[in-house]
């Protein structure tokens, strides 16, 4: 039975499409806009018939998750998939070096979340192309009028601060496959991941002074807890770019890879693994991360308080222009 009563089968369908998560809404949507134009009632019938048909099915999907082998809807730029036991996310916007968007954000945020709640025995972020990500991508501060900066940079700080909120209290072994070139928040972030794979290729930046900005996805607390204060302030506050053996070196990634065998390699490592009874895992994760949780979450509300701030400087603005109108000249 469905959760709540349908809300029309007459006419043209006329209300937003859901979310690729929310499967039952999604299924009702179709139909009623495939079959809106039929006569009322033979659209009436068909529609009952089919959502009461197809519900039952998609009820059990979303609670119990995909099986070993199967997959989860997908948003345009982040797919994921389910396979050997291993949940995948990935970045899927190579011409724009996976580029985070705002409706990003909210994607991977919603692929977290679901994946907390499958059936698999861990979770990889990984990039689709040469990029694993060139991180937030700036043209998000265009979208609003210079007036509305005030709550563009209000709405920014609060989905940072959810979106790094659902790596903290991730509860599964979650592994960064760092494929290429990773930059700002596709690096801060790392120090959340319990094993990070990268191919030789790979570099890591943080170029947040530069722009104006200041760190975030808890890397004021977890990096200089990872490399020591002098690296950690080489990479956040000089924007110091490092390769793939420096950050291994520096404790930020576990095992670096020949790029030419990287997938190969990573994948048949994270099968096995995937192959371990996935309960101690969690629980193994647990007892080395939760006496974390509450620090970092306060690191993560204190980040974003003064990342709100910057993004509100004349400082920042004056930098982000200069850095668009360079780009647009290229």
């Amino acid at each position: 039975m469905c959760d709540r009563p349908l809300l029309a089968t007459e006419g043209p369908c006329n209300v937003p499409k859901p979310s690729v998560f929310n499967f039952i809404g999604k299924a009702k949507w179709d139909a009623w806009n495939a079959l809106g134009r039929l006569p009322k009632e033979t659209a009436q019938q068909n529609y009952v018939e089919f959502v009461s048909c197809l519900s039952p099915s998609w009820e059990s999907s979303s609670q119990a998750g995909p099986g070993a082998s199967g997959s989860w809807p997908e948003s345009e730029h982040v797919v994921v998939t389910s396979k050997d036991g291993i949940t995948t996310i990935t970045l899927n916007r190579p011409t724009k070096k996976n580029a985070i968007t705002i409706q990003m954000y909210h994607d991977i945020i919603l692929a977290l979340k679901a994946a907390s709640k499958d059936n698999s025995a861990m979770t990889v972020i990984t990039g689709n192309g040469d990029y694993y990500s060139s991180g937030n991508d700036l043209t998000n501060f265009t979208k609003f009028a210079s007036d509305d900066l005030e709550k563009l940079s209000e709405d920014s700080a609060n989905i940072l601060r959810n979106f790094v909120g659902t790596f903290i209290d991730f509860p599964k072994p979650l592994v960064a496959v760092v494929n290429g070139p990773a930059v700002g928040i596709s690096v801060t972030l790392l120090g959340l991941f319990d094993a990070v794979y990268a191919s030789d290729r790979a570099t890591f930046h943080t170029p947040f002074t530069s722009l104006g900005q200041t760190p975030e996805g808890c890397s004021s607390y977890t990096f200089p807890k990872i490399m020591g204060p002098a690296k950690a302030a080489e990479m956040l506050i000089f924007g110091k770019k490092i390769t793939a053996r420096e950050a291994c070196a520096q404790g930020l990634v576990t095992e670096v890879f020949p790029d030419s065998t990287f997938q190969r390699d990573v994948w048949t490592r994270l099968k096995a693994y995937a192959k371990n009874p996935p309960n101690a895992m969690s629980r193994g994760k647990q007892l080395i991360r939760s006496s974390e949780k509450e620090k970092l979450h306060a690191v993560n509300a204190e980040e974003c308080r003064v990342g709100r701030e910057s993004w509100l400087s004349t400082e920042c603005t004056t930098a982000l222009q200069n850095f668009l109108s360079r780009k647009a000249r290229l």
